[in-house]
């Protein structure tokens, strides 16, 4: 086996990227950047009643957005049939594999029978030494595994973990239809593509001590096994879709950075000391084993809520341009193209990223920059449109008619001027402003969003407000 570290991830397409599968290959990236190796990609889509050219896109797509670019690959697993035919053929050939004639119903049948008797499921080895196979049935291909003694994996992450050989089945390596096995095509996949280290979800472990019999009947060298712990959800109970989105694309498309979910993944289960947030580079600088813990992670949809909210403050107003664009589009807030101004939109985008916990949220807050016309909140309008606050609009408005330099500093000029003039306090003019600009009660500051709306915006919006409050009256 190589010296050089190769790892690979090995999705199976019948759905979407899923949150533990990322993390999965996440780990599998770190591990072989961190150590100069290969991560290579695998889609195992021998299961062809369920797999599909659209999820097989689809997590291409999930895995290009969480920038984990791979080395080689994308292999797939129904290119490379005559391989585990060859792998299968030398096996009947040495008399580690045999012929099963058993048909489905009658493995069922029997099935039911041994659970009945309180007995193991196990296949009974009735085709081990078959004399005479029946002449009208197409075998499949059954691994003959040891029927004594241990096997022992040392696992990475859970050390020693020991499986009695006597509670192994002898599994089918091929179907009678030709078509190989999950843990038969694993085991030449990774022997053929010199992988070093398998790192994988811990729902395989129990998996790991039949294909470590397969390694050793085709004469080749173990892997390091590692098995990370599962993904829970708020329940303890397996992470599904009742706890909330569980696919990488359905967060994106809810506004999340991949930066933040990375680095949210890359928490569950691994630590080190006390650092939440961390860059890619000094991921990959840290990234070990020993940092893994055994035991179960808790997904918490808060926290990642709240290290996307972190994430947008810290990115810079140039680079949400980008990100917030196509939720600008999909809102719709914008026609594509509509917004030729980026140092424009980047200022907008300035005053209100502290606020956005999603780049969903951020488009919508961009709407009243954006809009053409807005909508009042319906208890900020009857509070601050009204017969009370017509003279500060009205006398704001005229104002801001004679300034010249449409800047923050001017405006809050003319603010102060108004309160003075209307003996009345800065809070009873700036208000009713905000909700005629912005149709709420919550904004960045009036003066700042004034001069980003920009002189003719405003005394538009004033006007209506102004107007509303007339025919109020």
């Amino acid at each position: 086996m190589a010296d050089a570290v190769r790892v690979r991830f090995a999705p199976s397409p019948t759905g979407h990227l899923h949150i533990g599968g990322a993390r999965t290959a996440l780990f599998n990236y770190l591990f072989a950047r961190h150590n100069n190796g290969s991560f290579i990609l695998r889609i195992e889509d021998t299961d062809r009643t369920r797999s599909t050219e659209e999820y097989i896109g689809s997590i291409l797509e999930g895995m290009r957005w969480l920038n984990l670019d791979w080395d080689e690959g994308p292999y797939r697993q129904t290119d490379r049939f005559d391989i585990y035919q060859r792998y299968a053929q030398n096996l009947l050939k040495e008399g580690k594999a045999y012929p099963c004639y058993c048909s489905p119903e009658e493995l069922e049948q029997r099935r039911q029978e041994a659970l009945a008797q309180g007995k193991s499921p196990k296949y009974d080895g009735r085709c081990r030494n078959l004399n005479s196979p029946p002449p009208d049935r197409k075998p499949a291909i059954r691994f003959m595994m040891p029927q004594e003694g241990e096997i022992i994996v040392d696992d990475l992450i859970h050390g020693k973990v020991v499986f009695d050989n006597a509670q192994l089945d002898d599994l089918i390596i091929m179907r009678s239809d030709g078509t190989p096995t999950y843990n038969f095509t694993v085991v030449v996949d990774d022997v053929d593509m010199n992988i070093t280290h398998v790192i994988r979800g811990d729902d395989h472990l129990n998996n790991t001590p039949k294909q470590i019999h397969i390694y050793q009947s085709l004469g080749y060298e173990l892997p390091s096994f590692g098995h990370l712990p599962m993904i829970l959800g708020s329940d303890k109970a397996r992470l599904s879709k009742r706890h909330g989105a569980t696919s990488v694309i359905a967060y994106r498309d809810m506004g999340y950075l991949s930066e933040a979910l990375v680095n949210y993944l890359v928490r569950l289960g691994w630590s080190y000391g006390d650092q939440e947030v961390f860059t890619i580079d000094e991921l990959i600088r840290y990234f070990s084993f020993e940092h893994i813990g055994k035991s179960a992670a808790v997904f918490n949809p808060e926290k990642l809520l709240w290290l996307n909210s972190q994430y947008i403050m810290k990115s810079t107003p140039g680079e949400l341009v980008d990100l917030v664009m196509p939720f600008l589009i999909k809102e719709p807030i914008i026609n594509e193209g509509q917004i030729s101004d980026r140092v424009w939109l980047s200022k907008a985008i300035s005053t209100l990223q502290e606020r956005s916990r999603t780049l969903v949220e951020l488009a919508q807050s961009l709407t009243y920059y954006i809009a053409d016309e807005i909508e009042y909140n319906v208890k900020a309008k009857e509070k601050f449109l009204n017969e009370k606050y017509l003279a500060n609009l009205t006398e704001v408005k005229a104002s801001l008619e004679t300034v010249d330099t449409f800047v923050a500093a001017e405006i809050e000029k003319v603010f102060t001027s108004a309160s003075q003039k209307l003996e009345t306090k800065l809070g009873n003019i700036a208000q009713p402003v905000r909700v005629a600009v912005t149709g709420k009660t919550e904004s960045p500051g009036i003066f700042e969003v004034l001069e980003i709306l920009g002189k003719e915006k405003t005394l538009n919006r004033l006007a209506r407000a102004i107007h509303v409050i007339t025919m109020k009256s």
